[in-house]
């Protein structure tokens, strides 16, 4: 079985002050640094389509309307090393053109070079879906990948 696109050309991680958020065009990857010793009875996690919730230790981690819509019943979390909490949400548009700007309206927010980054991810690991026999992991991207790069399904093979 060959490495998955992400794994091998590694994630574009939005910067917060509770972790990290990052994206591929299936899924929505969210890490939570808590204290040392959090056990999974401190924590809740209410995942919804349009909504996420996450409370450690009677404490709001955050709390918000998701940027895009998931599968409210695909989501998961984990609580690893009694210190990372791992969120794993499924966009239901899973089309490179759909990378979100920030993990919630308005909130943590990518900055526009990390924003280009990600969406440059996004073009390449559907370039790489679309041409499974190329390697695009290591690839550079430039001119139009916005919304997803070109479309070139209608040229002729």
């Amino acid at each position: 079985m060959s490495v998955h696109f992400e794994e091998r050309s590694g994630v574009i991680p939005c910067n917060t002050p509770w972790g990290n958020w990052s994206q591929t065009m299936e899924e929505v990857f969210i890490e939570v640094n808590v204290p040392h010793g959090t056990s999974g009875k401190e924590v809740k996690c209410n995942l919804g389509s349009k909504q996420i919730e996450l409370h450690v230790k009677g404490q709001q981690v955050f709390k918000g309307k998701l940027f895009g819509i998931t599968v409210a019943d695909e989501g998961t979390w984990t609580l690893e090393d009694k210190c990372l909490i791992r969120i794993v949400l499924m966009k239901t548009n899973r089309e490179a053109g759909n990378c979100w700007s920030s993990l919630l309206e308005g909130e943590y927010c990518a900055d526009a070079w990390l924003q280009d980054q990600m969406q440059r991810k996004l073009t390449l690991e559907r370039f790489q879906r679309e041409n499974p026999g190329f390697d695009f992991s290591g690839a550079e991207i430039s001119g139009n990948f916005a919304g997803g790069g070109p479309d070139f399904s209608s040229l002729q093979k």
